[in-house]
């Protein structure tokens, strides 16, 4: 695609894919292939497009997108969460070794957001109820691209290393958080 294009300026790795199965019952295929996908394909691909960068010259972007796991665990989501983990140190390395090339590296670490894995794919958030999330539902993937787009364009050219939590405020709530909360009780003192 580059090369037909002429060049390649901002890489996104968003491919993702999970499980829900408790750390004792998984399989190591199971791990392998949500490592391969979270950790080990955007390594593969921001790795060949950091070099196209370089050789083109004036510097890139590279955005990885996370999850809030990145930052929290979650039950049964030990494979997800060592590979966003994985990814979040990773981003960080990249933005370390690659800031004097110009290319900037940032993660984006979304909490719940209406998609096809978790199965709200045409869902208007604004009629979902989540109490154990702050602003009260979930986000809109339009969201979370408004994001990328700024960590891609020009006005993040002094952004680099960083992770944008796109959660409705759920990593502020630290061990409280949660998606699954089906009460506000955690509003009140």
């Amino acid at each position: 695609l580059a090369d037909e294009l002429g060049r390649i300026d901002v890489l996104v790795n968003n491919a993702g894919t999970g499980t829900a199965t408790p750390f004792l019952d998984l399989d190591l295929d199971t791990v392998r292939q949500v490592l391969d996908v979270d950790l080990v394909g955007p390594f593969l691909c921001s790795q060949r497009a950091a070099r196209r960068m370089i050789d083109q010259g004036g510097g890139g972007r590279i955005v990885n997108v996370t999850s809030v796991h990145e930052h929290q665990p979650r039950v049964g989501s030990g494979p997800y969460c060592a590979a966003k983990g994985g990814l979040g140190l990773l981003t960080q390395v990249m933005a370390l070794e690659l800031a004097e090339h110009g290319i900037t590296v940032n993660a984006v670490a979304p909490g719940e957001i209406a998609t096809p894995m978790t199965g709200q794919e045409d869902t208007d958030v604004r009629d979902e109820d989540r109490p154990g999330i702050p602003l009260g539902r979930p986000g809109d993937a339009r969201e979370v691209a408004e994001v990328i787009a700024f960590l891609a364009g020009p006005g993040s050219s002094y952004v680099t290393g960083a992770s944008w939590a796109v959660d409705g405020g759920m990593l502020r709530m630290g061990p409280m958080a949660g998606s699954h909360l089906d009460r506000n009780d955690w509003r009140r003192p």
